[in-house]
């Protein structure tokens, strides 16, 4: 069985702003993957952040329209939120140190059953709550159960 892979929001960012150069195109291969193998997930937050971003502040904005087809399509893998994962992130973002919104991801992916979080905020490599941090716009970077880098 093939583990699950939590997105942030940047990458989902990436995979769709065909101004991000390499990273659109790395992001695309990310998530037809993951499509593919039935492996992805995402939270209420990344979904958020998402649609606020891709009509407002890349380079050339979708359409709301467009944004918000995309938003139900990946609503699929959206992992609920509840205030069980608030308190996680609580304990989250005092144990390791990060920003409580970047404690909110951990314990979505934790929720999730993620193996792996691909995101550029937190530190490549790093294990947080038993979960791999992964960048995969790093030359290193390597993101074994994608098949890709």
């Amino acid at each position: 069985m093939t583990e699950i892979v939590f997105v942030d929001t940047n990458i989902l960012i990436y995979a769709f702003d065909a101004d991000a150069a390499h990273k659109h195109e790395i992001a695309k291969e990310i998530l037809k993957n993951l499509w593919e193998q039935k492996t992805g997930a995402i939270s209420m937050q990344v979904l958020q952040e998402f649609y606020n971003n891709v009509t407002r502040k890349i380079t050339t904005p979708l359409s709301q329209e467009l944004a918000r087809i995309i938003v139900r399509h990946y609503s699929q893998w959206c992992i609920q939120t509840t205030p069980a994962e608030i308190n996680q992130a609580f304990q989250i973002e005092d144990r390791h140190h990060v920003s409580f919104w970047d404690a909110l991801i951990i314990a979505a992916a934790e929720k999730a059953g993620a193996a792996h979080i691909l995101t550029e905020d937190l530190n490549h490599g790093q294990i947080i709550e038993g979960i791999r941090i992964e960048n995969p716009f790093k030359s290193h970077a390597t993101i074994a159960p994608l098949g890709i880098i």
